[in-house]
């Protein structure tokens, strides 16, 4: 489950307008989001609040296995349409695997004119968090330069304790800077870092047309005839006859440490099918038998997919990965881990599974309660009530977690195992409770 500070973070991109999926850094997101979950370890809870659509305040506490807490801060200079952990849909706030739009050019914020004078201000965001009782601090500061770059500031403060006494490798406080420019075709990141002096430069570039700026076709309360018509069906420059038809996109990253007198780099490509391809099964009429029914007079359409492969040249190490939604709600992924010195290798698996209402639910709902205006029975986006996603490795962990909603709370609850251990198969359990809320 998204924390509430990442759950605004991403209202603040969306919006500004800004692609947070246009990142090499995120080349692996869709199958990450499947194999690699995190599971809650121990009880969790977080209570957060919106008094206005700019100030928003978190708090947080761990209670198991020991006593802790935070309390954090966010403030936006633009509105942010954040809803309440009642009524937000469930698959904002969970990682999920997605087949992304088109990359699109970022449009530049209106300008503003007083008196023939330019007073057009920057869009930022500012946040803080303080962990308590070991007096951490990490901060964020993200504003728009131009409608294309983007810069972040990032701190860490993480005071020496007495049982750790004050050693350069003791103290993790840093600070990184990050300048990211995005021109929809590619994209390149600039990164610094105060600690170790370390240097990093990133780039994506897709191939393929741009998408034109339109609403994603994913959404069927903003899928109108005209903005279905204006994305393309299929991308003309890979459409050829059978297999699966998409775009490439090649990116690489090259790191270098001035104090570590150390450096590094790794490439990646990522497959991916077009998402206007295969539009899901409830915006098409008819659909109730078969989420694959075919769009257009040219065959059966294609399942979303999402082929990844990365490489780094000085660990060696290799990493390929297929992921695919094979129904409207069993998505499955698959990947392979090799590296090329040591010969180690590590096959790892999974499946992520959403959870809907039942007509029977839907209408008791709409029976017992009179002031909450429910969809339309067509529209299942709001019909999703839970996920399930379970990953097993050839090392023997196994994880398997739930996340959904009771009344107005999210809820996670996993499980992480360890089949290779007879002393201790089961490795950690947890639960994680959220509620926010906003005026």
């Amino acid at each position: 489950m998204h924390p509430f500070a990442t759950y605004v973070l991403k209202s603040y991109y969306k919006a500004t307008g800004w692609n947070e999926d246009n990142l090499y850094a995120n080349l692996t997101r869709s199958s990450s989001a499947i194999l690699d979950f995190t599971v809650p370890k121990g009880l969790h809870l977080s209570v957060s609040k919106s008094p206005n659509a700019l100030f928003r305040t978190t708090y947080s506490m761990n209670a198991m296995p020991s006593l802790n807490g935070s309390v954090g801060y966010i403030f936006s200079s633009c509105d942010l349409d954040t809803k309440n952990s009642g009524n937000v849909r469930i698959k904002e706030m969970i990682e999920r695997f997605k087949v992304y739009d088109q990359p699109r050019r970022p449009e530049g914020k209106e300008q503003e004119f007083l008196a023939g004078e330019n007073v057009t201000s920057r869009d930022y965001l500012m946040y803080g968090r303080l962990y308590l009782p070991t007096g951490r601090l990490d901060a964020l500061y993200s504003t728009r330069l131009s409608a294309t770059i983007q810069g972040l500031v990032a701190v860490i403060s993480d005071p020496p304790t007495t049982r750790e006494p004050y050693t350069r490798r003791g103290n993790t406080s840093n600070m990184m800077f990050h300048l990211q420019h995005d021109a929809g075709k590619w994209c390149t990141e600039y990164t610094y870092s105060m600690e170790d002096g370390m240097l990093g430069f990133r780039f994506l570039h897709n191939f393929g047309r741009l998408g034109v700026h339109s609403e994603p076709v994913e959404d069927p309360e903003k899928a109108t005839p005209q903005t279905k018509g204006a994305v393309k069906r299929v991308d003309e420059e890979d459409a050829i006859e059978g297999g699966l038809r998409g775009r490439v996109s090649v990116g690489a990253e090259l790191y270098f440490s001035a104090l570590e007198r150390s450096a590094g780099m790794s490439t990646g490509i990522r497959f991916t099918t077009l998402p206007d391809a295969t539009p899901p099964s409830f915006q098409l009429p008819n659909s109730s038998s078969s989420p694959f029914i075919s769009s257009s007079s040219s065959g059966p359409s294609q399942p979303p997919t999402t082929i990844t492969a990365l490489f780094n040249p000085m660990l060696g190490h290799m990493s390929g990965a297929y992921t695919a939604r094979v129904s409207r709600d069993l998505s499955l992924s698959s990947r392979f881990d090799f590296n090329v010195y040591s010969f180690e290798s590590e096959w790892t698996m999974g499946a992520e599974w959403w959870l809907r209402r039942s007509n029977s639910q839907r209408q008791s709902e709409r029976t017992d309660s009179v002031s909450v205006d429910y969809p339309p029975i067509l529209d299942t986006r709001e019909d999703v009530n839970g996920v399930v996603k379970t990953r097993a490795s050839s090392t023997g962990d196994v994880a398997l977690m739930w996340e959904g909603r009771v009344k107005n709370m999210l809820i996670s609850l996993g499980i992480v195992s360890d089949f290779a251990s007879r002393s201790k198969p089961i490795k950690s359990v947890g639960l994680e409770l959220s509620y926010f809320s906003s005026n």
